[in-house]
C-alpha cells in the first residue's frame, strides 16, 4: 500500500524513520528513508516500509511517498498514518482527500485534529505549495484564511440507490436517449441525482462536511423544479419509473424540513434563486437550522 504525505515542518530522515516506524509498530531496522541525497545502492530494499524523502518549497517542506509490504498489518488509511504520524512527528500533515478538485486536501495536527484544507501547487519544475484555506483556526498557520471550502461539498461522494435504480432502468428500456446529453431522459436523470444527493446529505446532518453551501442547496431545489417540469415529455412508463424515486425522496425531504411559516428561507439572499419561476412546495419548507 502507497501513501502520500505532506509536512509543513522540515524533518530529518531519523526523525521520519522513527515516526513511521511507531506509526506502523515496526522496528526501526525494517523502515528505510531515502532522500535525494541517498546512495541508493546502501538502501534496504527489502525493508516492510520504504520511503522517498524530498524537500519541497512554500508553505510545506517535507513530501513523504511510502511504501507498506502487504505483511505489515494492520495497515491503516492514509488518513489514520497522517494522524499518526502528525502526533508522532510532533508535525503538520497535509494528505489528499478523495473528492475531484487536486487542491482538495485534509491537514492532521498533533492534537488530533483533522481540518479540511485548500492546498496550491504551482507548474514550476520545482513547485512551490500554497496552503490556500483551512476549515478550522491551526495556530502555526496564522497567516492562513480560515474558511469553508464549498466546492468540495460539490464533490463530495453521496450514495444515490434510488438514482441508481432509474438509471439502470432507463437505460435498459432507452439506452440511446439516456446516454445522450441534452435529452429529457438523461436531464431526468441527473435531476434526479442531484435531488437525491441533498436529501441523503440533509438525512446525514449534512455529513460528512457538518454544512452545505447555499447555492448548491438551492441549485438542487431547482433540479427538483426540473424533474416536475419533465413529466410531459417522458414516456408514461418512465413517468411511472420517476415517480416511485421521487416518492421516496419527497417524503423523506418532508420528514426532514419543516415549514417555512416565518419566511427565513424567503428572506435569506439565496445565489441563483430565479424569483420569477414557478416553484414547487419543497421551497416552501426549510432544514430547521440552515445549515450555511
Amino acid at each position: 500500500m502507497t501513501y502520500h504525505l505532506l509536512i509543513v515542518e522540515p524533518l530529518t530522515l531519523d526523525a521520519v524513520t522513527a515516526a513511521l516506524a511507531q506509526c506502523l509498530d515496526v522496528g526501526v531496522q525494517a523502515v528505510d528513508v531515502a532522500d535525494e541525497d541517498t546512495d541508493q545502492d546502501l538502501r534496504n530494499w527489502d525493508a516492510l516500509v520504504l520511503c522517498e524523502m524530498a524537500t519541497v518549497l512554500g508553505d510545506v517542506s517535507t513530501s513523504l511517498d511510502i511504501y507498506v509490504h502487504e505483511s505489515v498489518q494492520p495497515r491503516p488509511s492514509e488518513r489514520e498514518l497522517a494522524s499518526a504520524f502528525a502526533r508522532s512527528a510532533g508535525a503538520l500533515v497535509l494528505f489528499p482527500a478523495e473528492e475531484a478538485p487536486p487542491s482538495a486536501y485534509w491537514l492532521a495536527t498533533e492534537s488530533g485534529l483533522v481540518t479540511r484544507s485548500r492546498l496550491y501547487e504551482t507548474d514550476d519544475e520545482e513547485p512551490r505549495y500554497t496552503i490556500d484555506r483551512v476549515e478550522a483556526p491551526i495556530d502555526r498557520l496564522p497567516h492562513v484564511t480560515v474558511a469553508r471550502i464549498p466546492e468540495v461539498v460539490r464533490e463530495l461522494r453521496i450514495a444515490t440507490p434510488l438514482s441508481d435504480v432509474f438509471a439502470a432502468q432507463l437505460h435498459r428500456m432507452h439506452p440511446k436517449e439516456s446516454d445522450t446529453p441534452g435529452t429529457p431522459f438523461r436531464t431526468a436523470r441527473s435531476s434526479l441525482i442531484a435531488w437525491e444527493k441533498l436529501v441523503r446529505q440533509m438525512e446525514a446532518a449534512w455529513a460528512p462536511s457538518g454544512w452545505y453551501p447555499s447555492d448548491l442547496y438551492v441549485e438542487r431545489l431547482a433540479a427538483r423544479d426540473k424533474l416536475e417540469q419533465l413529466r410531459n415529455q417522458l414516456p408514461p412508463n418512465v413517468t411511472v419509473l420517476l415517480q416511485n424515486a421521487l416518492e421516496s425522496l419527497d417524503d423523506l425531504f418532508a420528514d426532514l424540513t419543516v415549514d417555512d411559516t416565518d419566511g427565513l428561507l424567503g428572506k435569506e439572499p439565496l445565489p441563483g434563486k430565479d424569483a420569477a419561476s414557478a416553484h414547487g412546495w419543497w421551497w416552501n419548507r426549510r432544514p430547521e437550522c440552515l445549515p450555511w
